[in-house]
């Protein structure tokens, strides 16, 4: 049985074994017990081994991609037509989340018994996520881009600190004499060889993983939440589903000059990696493999765009916050004229690009959209029951977006052919 088919096993067994203790035993202690001490272990030991990966990664996938670019001018054109892409993926996602939510207007059918019942629950776990998350973006954000010490910046899990550090390291081999920056060359490549090693025995363990974490959700919070939120979780769900199947498709198509099925029908490991673990940054191992072995994307290319865009594209996380801004709007009886919708869809892309690639990571700056256009933020409290479960379909878009990111710069710099795997789809 092949990897990607034994992770899907376990996901499917993972959500059904919960559900089915949820259903049967709704808040037995035998079934929190073996969430806490089995199912949730498992998983985190699974989600932990990927993301002790992901800095070593970044580095040297980053580092080599620039110096193999070589001419500095040619590492500005292919960084700029990366980011444009990375923005514009970004909005049109958002805009999608935005129409449906303005046609289904599903937060006016909450009833305001229902809203007060979800604030009790979650208020205290809402209160958390202002104390402990980054609950601001601004011009320091894009100051603390630049770390004063990188190896502070690996400890802490900065990305956007490292990614900065390791293209200006790139660069800097780029400009001094090839003879002596070749063995630096041949370590970082024989580094990054090791960790796609390491990559391979984590994902060994990632069916027994992926069945932990989606046990441990759902043994939880079961259906029963999915039912009091249903119209909003749909839309979210729609809107995802709309963007992924027409946007991302149409974006692979006319840029990548690849045909969808050939994408999607490549990328199986990807999503499933994607929705199991929620978190790009986790994803990112997976993501180049997927990238360099069944798309073909030159290495040099992959080890470019994807780190970059796991954690500056996410499109899944724009639409996500575009929709929950409104829906909690329209909760709250907030009227939200199109200037303040603008307003939301210009801080949904921003705050998105800003946002951790690790579960839950949009939710602390998610507050500050809400707090920016005039809804409580202590309303986000009314959806974190169904967090999760939008967590994992979010990330799963986000991490698709970096890969259509990357056939869309590969094609654009001459490096890379769509027609043999057209020719195979």
């Amino acid at each position: 049985m092949k990897l990607h088919t034994k992770i899907v096993l376990g996901l499917a067994l993972g959500a059904a074994c919960g559900i089915a203790a949820n259903q049967l035993a709704p808040g037995a202690e035998w079934v929190r017990w073996a969430g806490d001490n089995i199912a949730n272990p498992v998983g985190q030991i699974f989600l932990r081994m990927l993301l002790m990966t992901v800095i070593p990664l970044v580095f040297t996938s980053i580092t080599l991609g620039v110096a193999g670019i070589g001419d500095i001018r040619r590492v500005g054109r292919v960084g700029a037509r990366t980011l444009i892409y990375f923005l514009l993926s970004t909005a049109l996602s958002a805009a999608i989340g935005l129409v449906l939510v303005n046609w289904f207007r599903p937060g006016a059918g909450l009833a305001p018994e229902v809203r007060e019942q979800l604030m009790t629950t979650y208020r205290a776990q809402a209160q958390g996520l202002q104390a402990a998350g980054t609950t601001h973006f601004g011009i320091n954000t894009f100051v603390n881009m630049v770390p004063r010490n990188p190896i502070q910046a690996a400890a802490g899990m900065d990305l956007l600190g490292v990614i900065f550090f390791s293209l200006v390291f790139g660069a800097a081999l780029t400009l001094i004499p090839e003879d002596k920056a070749r063995p630096l060359v041949r370590v970082l490549d024989a580094i990054g060889e090791a960790i796609v090693r390491i990559i391979d025995l984590a994902m060994k363990l990632a069916p027994y993983g992926v069945f932990g974490l989606i046990f441990f959700t759902t043994s939880i919070f079961g259906w029963g939440i999915l039912n009091t939120l249903s119209k909003y979780v749909l839309v979210v769900l729609l809107g995802l589903l709309l963007h992924g199947a027409v946007s991302l498709s149409l974006l692979v198509r006319v840029f990548g000059g690849l045909s969808p099925r050939a994408f999607w029908s490549r990328i199986g490991a990807s999503i499933v990696t994607a929705f199991s673990t929620s978190s790009s940054n986790a994803t990112l191992p997976t993501n180049i493999a997927v990238a360099e072995e069944e798309l073909k994307i030159p290495p040099k290319i992959a080890g470019f765009v994807l780190p970059l865009g796991s954690t500056m594209c996410m499109n899944g996380t724009a639409l996500y916050e575009g929709v929950t801004v409104l829906f909690l709007a329209q909760v709250f009886g907030v009227a939200l004229g199109l200037t303040a919708q603008i307003v939301v869809l210009i801080l949904s892309v921003i705050t998105a690009v800003g946002a951790a690639g690790v579960p839950g990571g949009s939710l602390p700056l998610l507050m500050v959209v809400l707090a920016t256009v005039g809804v409580p933020a202590e309303g986000i409290a009314i959806i974190l029951g169904v967090d999760r479960i939008l967590d994992m379909c979010r990330t799963t878009i986000n991490v698709c977006g970096d890969l259509t990111a990357a056939v869309y710069v590969a094609r654009a710099e001459g490096e890379w052919d769509p027609r043999p795997l057209n020719e195979k789809a």
